[in-house]
């Protein structure tokens, strides 16, 4: 089972992609060291950061050494070879609430861009019941699994 995880301000990006993944991951921003550890381990999670002083005080941490976002998931693929590297449609990327689908009916009068079309015909639609956030299979998705697959290769030395 992978690791609940706290993302500290330095690694948003990586915070998100790992919610594409599934990943129950908070991300905090704007708050004391002392705090980010307190919420850590009040909620059993473990620090990812690029923050040398916080990984050094926190346990367990994951410290990333580069900001590229690629070599920043390789690491935690390292660390944590059992995350999943699939995109689900399980956290909100936005809030990392839990995804619920949305059966029919579907809303009268839903959230513009959406492509009900598409859902009427079996397109399957999630939505954040926290934040009201709308996900579904589309190009971006696609882009997404494109770019995990590329950094789950090892580079050449």
């Amino acid at each position: 089972m992978p690791p609940r995880i706290l993302a500290d301000e330095m690694v948003g990006r990586l915070a998100r992609y790992l919610r594409f993944v599934g990943c129950d991951v908070a991300y905090v921003r704007g708050v004391s060291d002392e705090e980010l550890l307190r919420i850590a381990e009040a909620e059993e999670r473990v620090v990812v950061t690029r923050d040398r002083r916080l990984a050094e005080r926190a346990h367990p941490a994951v410290l990333l050494e580069s900001t590229d976002i690629s070599e920043q998931w390789r690491a935690v693929r390292v660390a944590f070879p059992e995350l999943p590297s699939d995109v689900r449609f399980e956290r909100c990327t936005e809030c990392n609430g839990v995804l619920c689908r949305v059966v029919a009916p579907f809303p009268a009068a839903g959230p513009e861009g959406i492509p009900w079309d598409r859902v009427a015909k079996g397109l399957p639609l999630f939505r954040c019941p926290d934040c009201d956030h709308y996900y579904w299979e589309g190009s971006h998705t696609a882009s997404i699994r494109r770019r995990l697959a590329a950094w789950s290769v090892t580079p050449s030395p």
